[in-house]
């Protein structure tokens, strides 16, 4: 039977040292954590001939639709985004990577790949099979009270 105790204060203190991390990279890059996570989920799954709208951008980081907003206020301010109509439901708005936006997103990518690198060179071959089964099966799982 699991630790309940330890596991929790083990997933707190990777959470943290990913949390440092990731701050410190983004403010390598001049943007805001969120700022840099709505860039993350756009380079991950948005396809410019089939572009996300911003209420689904919104469900994957779990904000409002208004905080999304102001965050892809200042991406658009810095050419990192650009904002169109859907094409087919005019009422709903879609949001995509410029450029520019697309090679800021790339050169994080970078920046998680190594770190992933970094992780899995301190795991056997096993391990990393192990750990990718079980982050597959969070990643599938719903949090409860979210």
């Amino acid at each position: 039977m699991a630790d309940y105790e330890s596991l929790t204060a083990l997933i707190i203190e990777f959470y943290e040292k990913i949390s440092a991390w990731e701050q410190e990279k983004v403010r390598d890059a001049a943007l805001t954590v969120p700022q840099m996570h709505i860039l993350e989920i756009l380079g991950h799954h948005s396809d410019p001939r089939d572009p996300m709208r911003m209420t689904d951008v919104a469900g994957k980081m779990g904000v409002t639709s208004g905080t999304l907003t102001v965050g892809i206020d200042r991406l658009e301010k810095q050419g990192l985004v650009q904002r169109s109509s859907h094409p087919v439901d005019r009422r709903s708005v879609v949001v995509v990577l410029t450029e520019a936006g697309q090679r800021m997103f790339a050169e994080h990518h970078q920046h998680h790949l190594a770190l992933t690198e970094a992780l899995c060179a301190q795991l056997s071959p096993e391990e990393q099979v192990s750990l990718e089964r079980v982050l597959r099966c969070f990643n599938e799982m719903s949090l409860p009270g979210a």
